[in-house]
């Protein structure tokens, strides 16, 4: 029997390790099963580039060439079959993309993506996309719905011959897309109107606020809306003194500027949902930052041309550089779009540009006269109304009690019950207190698109086919918004500026705070007039550039925006045109790399003579005081001097607010807060020192010394460098979550240079969700159209195995940029592929 035992007990260590081979073995073929079936069906839904396909619903063949960067250049012999194609092609690379953009804009992604993104799609109900983009339809022209339609054919033309082949992000979600519509183009439109102008009611309801702790006066400081740093377009021959001189001048001619909600000045909020695959999962849904979509955060852009007496050819060059939320995939989609038949003014039509996944034609770039670029003008579009309502749900109006519209909206909502709500709308729009925390009055909201539907047109074929400065902006009067600054050039030598969107005209001022909804007092009483928007042309400087700062001259009659943009970048631009070099292509990429940022400096200098004049500094306020002495203002990855001055400017504000705001101090950020610190520090008002400081020496020394001893700061401040501290990230939002898959998806966390307040404007949030940067970048040289060049973040296709899914990020991140073939026999060297797409007979 012992030995039996023996033999037995000897015998057991044997077995478990071929249980355990046996499971790791199981483990690893039900891993590789994953892996293959998920490889395969990605790999099934990359695109045909090359040979011929039959399409229904062509009337004539399509060429498709593609270059090296997987742009498509698409050649059609009448126009409808041309929109037809790029509905198609587009579809082939980001069909997901467009999907997920339309839900989010019409709020229904809970249907797709669980509880998590309900907040996001009542916000959108409340907006009332889906009627509005069906108001705007219904008035746009029926050659307009005609192309909006010949677009969605060809979507649709693909998404019907590839059921079976999606992309592989409906097979995660478990969903298929529907049939697409010109509606969901329109609202898409909208969208980009949501995004730049959107959620300034969140600023008044935050001034409101701090008015009523600060008062008046103090409150001003806070809210300047010029600055001698500004640049209006063509104001060269105004001297800067009399500008400086009549700061305190315009700003009386504009109301009190509203309020922003962004954690730094140079944040924005971006276009899609942050959402969880399933519901309760900590989100990793970036894409487009929609879990706080509706802040109103004020996009960044530079634009600007030089004539061609700034310039090695002789020729204008005009540069765009839009900066929005970071997102996978980029939100432009690069193509050539070229007919035999044209407008009724040429021969042919012929554009080349950036896209909107999902919206037919060119909103970017350039035809063979004229090439133009756009940044955001942050116009006034929307107010806050207080609605009385009596005991009968009635409303009061300067005629009487009203009764509400009442609408009914449903949201499906992904493995639970729909959600039902309502929406009362009264005539100044929805009321949204039931998004707004703590709110207990009715609020209704006057936002541009939802008042009249000429606020939502489609005039991009007029602005695709202009030949000229006046046909240019003939189109780009037909525009309803978002409000833009538009900069032009042509193959003739001439520039130009013109501002653009349908911007209220108002029977008084709002004073940038909710005001009451029972009178007449504040209601809208049509639109500035086109022509007496700011309109500019060849002006003898040979020089325009707009980042998204002011841009109305002294005296200007209209008010068009409560919140203009900080000047700095602007100023850096201009600086560095008017510097009496000529420009190359390459100078313009260079531009839009540059990290100079004078306002930081200015700051850092300012932290220095605290430090150097307190009574007894610690040896690390020193330490930190010789980084920030030595900067020369460079925002580069390395530096740690930008790190320390950005870190004291935050708390340098969290000392100066807090005493008087309590935790409300957190609601001061909009766009010209540099310019209110900036006039605090030059001429340091008794008002703002707080009680506990004799002076603005021992302020600037105490906040240098709390930014050493905070727990952030490491042991060797050297070492505390910008790309370290305040790094960024972009990752795919639903590849992103598979965790075998994430360092594939997506660039992942990374580091790069600029700030908010740099030319390469990076602009970092509360969180890595909120992160702002050039979302493409933009040179047409009409010295040599092929030598333009044109690039975009990620890279052209959404699809995970093509070759073009990150194809630009080093280029992007690197600041280099890639030449886009426009001319027959530039597009032809340039060809990698060629599809042949063919009508089925």
């Amino acid at each position: 029997m012992a030995t039996s035992t023996v033999a037995s007990t000897s015998r057991r260590p044997s077995v478990a390790p071929r249980v355990i081979a046996v499971g790791l073995a199981l483990i690893i073929a039900a891993a590789s099963s994953v892996v293959l079936w998920f490889y395969l069906e990605a790999r099934a839904s990359l695109p045909q580039v090359d040979g011929q396909i039959s399409v229904a619903g062509l009337s004539a063949p399509v060429s498709v060439i593609r270059d090296a960067q997987g742009v498509p250049h698409i050649r059609a012999a009448n126009l409808h079959d041309l929109l037809f194609a790029q509905g198609y092609i587009t579809a082939q690379d980001r069909l997901w993309q467009m999907d997920f953009l339309r839900r989010a804009a019409f709020g229904e992604l809970a249907e797709v993506v669980g509880a998590a993104a309900l907040e996001h799609d009542r916000r959108q109900r409340l907006l009332l996309f889906r009627s509005t983009v069906k108001g705007a339809r219904d008035a746009l022209p029926a050659a307009t719905r005609d192309l909006l339609q010949d677009y969605s054919r060809g979507v649709n033309a693909f998404i019907a011959s590839h059921r079976d082949r999606l992309p592989v992000e409906f097979r995660l979600l478990r969903y298929a897309p529907r049939e697409w519509s010109p509606d969901d183009s329109l609202a898409l439109g909208m969208f980009l109107h949501e995004m730049l102008t959107h959620g300034q009611y969140r600023r008044q309801l935050a001034r409101e606020k701090i008015l009523a702790k600060l008062g008046p006066e103090l409150t001003a400081d806070l809210y300047p809306n010029s600055s001698w740093h500004d640049h209006p377009p063509g104001a060269e021959g105004q001297d800067a003194e009399e500008e400086k001189t009549n700061e305190d001048e315009d700003e009386d001619d504009d109301a009190p500027p509203v309020m922003r909600t962004a954690v730094e000045p140079s944040s924005v909020e971006g276009l899609l949902a942050t959402s969880h695959l399933q519901a309760g999962r900590r989100s990793k849904l970036r894409l487009y930052g929609l879990d706080g979509f509706g802040n109103g955060l004020l996009g960044g852009s530079n634009d600007w041309v030089v004539s061609g007496a700034h310039t090695v050819s002789g020729k204008p060059l005009l540069s765009n550089d839009m900066h929005l939320q970071q997102q996978m995939p980029s939100l432009w989609y690069e193509a050539q779009l070229e007919s035999a038949a044209g407008s009724p003014n040429t021969a042919s039509f012929d554009v080349a540009g950036f896209t909107l996944p999902g919206m037919p034609l060119v909103l970017v770039g350039h035809n063979q006269r004229i090439a133009w670029g756009v940044t955001n003008l942050g116009a006034d579009v929307e107010d806050l109304f207080i609605e009385t309502f009596n005991a009968q749900g009635e409303y009061q109006t300067p005629e009487g009690w009203k009764k509400p519209e009442i609408r009914r909206e449903t949201i499906h909502v992904k493995g639970k019950p729909d959600v039902s709500f309502d929406v009362v709308v009264t005539r100044h729009g929805p009321v949204i207190s039931d998004i707004i925390p703590g709110e207990t009055r009715k609020v209704a909201l006057q936002w541009a698109p939802l008042r009249d539907p000429a606020f939502v047109s489609f005039p991009f074929f007029e602005l695709d086919s202009a030949q000229n400065w006046d046909e240019f902006r003939r189109a780009v009067a037909l525009l309803g918004g978002p409000s833009l600054n538009f900069v032009y050039a042509d193959v003739d030598g001439h520039i130009g500026y013109q501002a653009e969107g349908r911007i209220p005209l108002r029977t008084a001022p709002t004073n940038g705070l909710p005001v009451g909804g029972t009178d007449n007092a504040h209601e809208w009483t049509g639109v500035v007039p086109f022509d007496k928007l700011p309109s500019v042309f060849d002006p003898p400087s040979g020089i325009i550039a707009t980042a998204n700062a002011r841009i109305t001259p002294n005296k200007y009659p209209y008010l068009l925006s409560s919140e203009w943009m900080a000047p700095f970048r602007a100023e850096r631009i201009y600086r560095v045109l008017q510097s009496g070099r000529k420009f190359a292509p390459e100078d313009m990429l260079a531009l839009q790399m540059d990290v100079q940022s004078e306002f930081d400096h200015f700051c850092a200098e300012r932290f220095v003579y605290g430090v150097d004049h307190a009574k007894q500094p610690s040896a690390r306020a020193r330490a930190a005081a010789d980084l920030m002495r030595s900067w020369d203002g460079q925002i580069t990855t390395n530096s740690a001097a930008s790190t320390l001055t950005v870190a004291a400017r935050t708390e340098l504000w969290r000392m100066l607010l807090e005493p008087k705001l309590g935790a409300d101090y957190k609601l001061y950020h909009w766009g010209m807060q540099s310019v209110a610190l900036e006039n605090i520090l030059l001429r340091q008002p008794a008002g703002w020192l707080p009680a506990n400081y004799a002076n603005y020496d021992e302020l600037l020394a105490a906040t240098v010394e709390a930014v050493v001893g905070s727990a952030e700061a490491p042991k060797s401040l050297g070492s505390w460098t910008w790309g370290k501290a305040r790094p960024f990230r972009l990752e795919h939002p639903v590849l992103g979550e598979v965790p075998l898959l994430r360092h594939w998806a997506g660039p992942g966390r990374y580091a790069a240079a600029g700030d908010g307040y740099t030319v390469k404007q990076m602009g970092h949030g509360e969180s890595d969700r909120f992160q702002q940067a050039p979302s493409e970048r933009m040179t047409v040289d009409f010295s040599n159209l092929d030598a333009s060049t044109m690039n975009i973040v990620t890279g052209q296709s959404g699809e995970l195995f093509s070759p073009h899914y990150l194809d630009q990020w080093q280029a992007w991140l690197e600041g280099r940029s890639f030449v886009f073939p426009f001319s027959d026999q530039a597009v032809q060297r340039a060809r990698q592929h060629e599809l042949r797409m063919e009508p089925t007979r």
